[in-house]
């Protein structure tokens, strides 16, 4: 094995047959399971703007949470290599999803608004100037092809 490469599989199966298959556009459900080996199922839907179901995770949702994740880990991995001591890290993520008139869309951006509580409030600056170092860092951001903008603010009380 490659110690340089890493593989991971997930399996995504509709389940929004209703009896007629794709026999129209209305016709069918947006609802799908996604599984990996020894995690928990995630209910799958479209965006409720795209006929989903508003009550489950949609792929918009999932790719704007790998970001704001994989920004946290790259973020705690690199305060750790700087000497910072993180306390607290919270994320508001948000990200700008635009269509194009063939029916075809992408993202556009995503801002990522991390609050990271410290230790000790002389780290600040350091503790803000990191979230560059972790952006180069994340697996995730590296791979899309739209800005991941980052805005961190103090901690909220």
């Amino acid at each position: 094995m490659n110690l340089h490469e890493h593989h991971y599989t997930v399996a995504v199966e509709w389940t929004g047959n209703r009896g007629t298959g794709t026999s129209g556009y209305r016709a069918y459900g947006r609802d799908h399971l996604v599984t990996a080996d020894g995690l928990p199922t995630i209910s799958g839907s479209a965006d409720a703007t795209f006929h989903g179901d508003k009550t489950r995770w949609n792929p918009e949702l999932l790719l704007l949470t790998a970001l704001s994740e994989c920004h946290m880990l790259s973020y705690l991995h690199v305060a750790v290599l700087h000497g910072v001591l993180v306390t607290s890290y919270q994320d508001q993520a948000a990200g700008t999803m635009i269509l194009n008139p063939d029916g075809s869309g992408q993202f556009s951006s995503v801002t990522l608004r991390p609050r990271v509580g410290l230790a000790d409030e002389a780290q600040r600056e350091l503790a803000d100037r990191l979230h560059e170092d972790a952006a180069g860092k994340c697996f995730i951001a590296r791979s899309v092809n739209f800005p991941v903008l980052h805005e961190p603010a103090l901690p909220e009380g």
